[in-house]
């Protein structure tokens, strides 16, 4: 078995969930690690750049290279040229715009491909706003899935929203999923409308930040309740 390519390393780095101190949330060896870096794949440059000032504000930006990764760029990505950059010996950081790279965003495809040439992968600590959500739901956390974000078509989500209550009801598999924040309330008069009574939702909002909240309810009592604020707000749904 070939083994791994050790002079070059694809990073993946977690990012702050929110506007928080970067000490507070990244532990030291990343932002040492991060600051050894000039090659950069990201979700948004200028979010990035702003990121890299955070970790060190003589962070030399107009040094590195970036190459941009989203929904818009996914299908032209250019993998390859990653590919070269770690086989000619360049370590590149990989990083997402809020929380764990590859959870909920394209990076994988470059992992995928670094995985392929055997060069070598390390995944850094940081939050994940997914594993925070579950730990205080109070939900079963030896059996749970995440379904990303739900449909847009009415019908389509009402079908997703019954298939996930029915694999809950029938295995008691905990139920993860993230929506756009400015449909965050059209998704909670959904579950409202086709959960359940006796089916608990669990929503948690502004993770790690100074107004996070974390609240479940069955979803007999959530229609007893004003509507929750998370309008444009980055939330976290669970449904145990």
């Amino acid at each position: 078995m070939q083994m791994p390519n050790t002079k070059s390393v694809l990073y993946l780095i977690p990012t702050p969930l929110g506007e928080n101190n970067i000490e507070e949330i990244l532990p030291r060896g990343n932002l040492l690690i991060i600051n050894q870096l000039r090659y950069f794949v990201v979700e948004q440059i200028r979010t990035a750049r702003r990121f890299l000032r955070k970790t060190n504000p003589s962070f030399p930006i107009d040094d590195c290279q970036f190459f941009e990764l989203n929904e818009h760029t996914q299908a032209q990505f250019k993998t390859h040229e990653i590919i070269d950059l770690l086989q000619q010996g360049h370590s590149v950081g990989l990083l997402s715009e809020a929380g764990l790279p590859c959870i909920a965003d394209p990076g994988n495809i470059v992992v995928a491909a670094a995985q392929d040439k055997q060069i070598k992968i390390q995944p850094l600590v940081g939050p994940s706003s997914l594993m925070l959500a579950l730990m205080a739901s109070g939900f079963c956390g030896q059996k749970f899935i995440f379904h990303g974000y739900l449909p847009t078509n009415k019908n389509e989500l009402t079908a997703k929203i019954k298939q996930m209550e029915a694999n809950l009801l029938k295995n008691g598999t905990t139920q993860i999923f993230i929506e756009t924040p400015y449909r965050n309330i059209q998704l909670f008069d959904s579950l409202l409308k086709n959960c359940q009574s006796e089916t608990k939702l669990c929503i948690a909002c502004h993770l790690t930040l100074k107004d996070e909240w974390i609240v479940c309810k069955r979803i007999a009592q959530w229609k007893q309740t004003s509507p929750p604020d998370i309008n444009k707000k980055p939330a976290v749904f669970l449904i145990g």
